[in-house]
């Protein structure tokens, strides 16, 4: 095969303006700017803590990776390298600061370490912002960095050391094959600007109450003064809820008359937040998640207080493309329209983290999700993740030393880093309407503690149950015993026949088959 495969979102793709959405649904301003297209980059020995270089190798379509066919660069970063990224930008008057106003750069998604300097032009950069971790976001203030005329440069600098190293890392690996994919680096995820008020709502965080028909908001805010909160929702132009708030303080709206959101009715609540001179807006659907008795007295999971039969697919979010982000917003619209078309209730958003629109879109259309959380870790063994495909019967622990190395979890920082991550992720995605479970580990992909870890993911989120090891090493915990089942026939497990297994079964892999479309496949052979 010669050449890239391009999506035809790909082949129409506007490289001076990629991905124009704004990326934050969730908490929308008025006031932004995205930064994706063309940017200077260079890849060069050393660390992210040296000065930028002095000679830059060419351009890079931002938000793509360079290792990416849409970011026009086609090279690999490799541990021990930094790619580095630089642009000038000056803001428009809609976007400009008034005075005591404050500008917010914001980076979706880097992979995997990044060092953020922005300043008025090249030569007086200084460093506003750091971050470890490949798929949560960035925010950066860079009020200082604005010259009189508007203009500011950003620079951007980048390590990843994808499976070298115990950080997150998800299906990269440096040498690709078989369920794993090519590594992708930098940044992945738009970049944007935002100006906001000197005091302005930094995360807003509605969580609903199905039976009781309420919708409890909490609205944090950033800046010195403690503002009064006003909260107004809306089904479409009719008011159905408003109340006074404090920042920080989760207050309750209740409805008269709940309209609960379901695949098959995706009804979505507008949400209007007013604090001081700021103003965010946002959506919300009414409804609860669960496990329960079914008819026959069996655990099932739950939507909306009944049994749910969530019927999915693993949605791993690598494009030939683009790689880890679309080539279009467009794109992750058909993939979610499709899947629903073909009767799929559920997308398993598989060791991956999307940008915040996919989300937003599986609300709007009707498809819930299944949230991963991203693995890491040292070089995974055969014997732990591979060998239980065709031999069921091998159930490793995943504590203790032993358990640990084992799993490839020695590293006690990249075992905080990971629970870092996790409490972030949940954080981040805790308002997704359509967001209706939560699975830490995967085939055992750097597992560790994972009964321990369920009960922290349940802490942090007791509005959804938790698959704690979906695959295989079950070790006990959780709300689901999670079975992926390859090369043979499924058979219910004689725990769940004899009605010894409190939680829900869920047949969470199974397979794989695989349908070869002339002029589409990367390459000949087939799994």
């Amino acid at each position: 095969m010669t050449g890239p495969l391009l999506t035809r979102w790909g082949r129409a793709l506007d490289p001076d303006a990629p991905l124009p959405e704004h990326p934050r649904p969730q908490l929308f301003r008025e006031r932004w700017l995205s930064l994706n297209g063309r940017w200077s980059y260079a890849i060069v020995p050393g660390r992210l803590d040296a000065d930028p270089p002095a000679a830059w190798d060419g351009e890079i379509v931002v938000p793509f990776s360079p290792e990416a066919p849409l970011s026009g660069v086609g090279r690999t970063l490799r541990p021990g390298e930094t790619l580095w990224y630089r642009r000038t930008v000056t803001l428009p008057a809609g976007v400009r600061p008034a005075p005591g106003d404050r500008v917010l750069l914001h980076l979706d998604a880097v992979d995997q370490v990044c060092r953020v300097l922005a300043g008025p032009d090249a030569g007086r950069l200084v460093e506003v912002g750091r971050h470890e971790g490949g798929y949560l976001p960035v925010h950066c203030e860079v009020t200082g960095g604005l010259a009189d005329d508007g203009s500011l440069t950003v620079v951007v600098a980048v390590e990843d050391e994808t499976d070298a190293g115990p950080r997150a890392r998800g299906k990269q690996r440096t040498r690709r094959g078989g369920i794993w994919y090519t590594p992708q680096s930098g940044i992945w995820q738009t970049v944007w600007l935002e100006t906001v008020p000197a005091t302005y709502v930094e995360r807003l965080v509605l969580t609903p109450d199905l039976a009781a028909g309420e919708l409890e908001v909490t609205v944090h805010l950033t800046g010195a003064e403690q503002l009064p909160v006003r909260v107004e929702v809306h089904a479409g132009t009719r008011l159905v809820g408003a109340a006074a708030s404090r920042p920080g303080q989760p207050t309750r709206l209740a409805f008269d008359q709940v309209r609960p959101w379901h695949p098959d009715d995706p009804f979505l609540y507008d949400v209007s937040v007013q604090a001081g001179a700021d103003r965010v807006t946002g959506q919300v659907g009414m409804r609860s998640f669960g496990v329960g008795p079914g008819p026959d007295g069996r655990p099932r999971l739950l939507l909306n207080g009944a049994p749910s039969l969530q019927v999915g697919v693993l949605a791993q979010g690598y494009w030939p493309d683009g790689f880890y982000p679309p080539p279009a917003d467009a794109a992750m619209v058909h993939d979610i329209t499709e899947m629903k078309r073909l009767g799929f209730t559920m997308l398993r958003k598989h060791i991956k983290v999307e940008p915040l629109r996919w989300y937003h879109h599986c609300d709007r259309i009707g498809m819930l999700v299944w949230q991963d959380a991203v693995n890491g870790g040292a070089t995974y063994r055969p014997e732990v993740i591979t060998a239980p495909a065709v031999a069921p019967f091998v159930r490793l622990r995943d504590t203790g030393a032993r358990g640990h190395r084992r799993f490839g979890r020695a590293d006690a920082a990249g075992r905080a880093a990971y629970e870092r991550e996790l409490a972030e992720l949940v954080e981040h995605l805790r308002s997704v309407t359509s967001l209706a479970l939560w699975v830490p580990f995967n085939e055992g992909w750097g597992q560790f503690d994972a009964a321990r870890i369920a009960g922290e993911v349940g802490r942090l989120d007791p509005t959804r149950p938790v698959d704690h090891a979906s695959g295989w090493h079950d070790q006990g915990a959780g709300d689901l015993r999670s079975l992926h089942v390859y090369f043979r026939p499924f058979r219910v497990p004689r725990a769940v026949r004899h009605r010894r297994e409190p939680r829900a079964l869920a047949l969470t892999e199974y397979g794989g088959y695989a349908l070869a479309m002339p002029g589409h496949p990367w390459g000949e052979r087939s799994f």
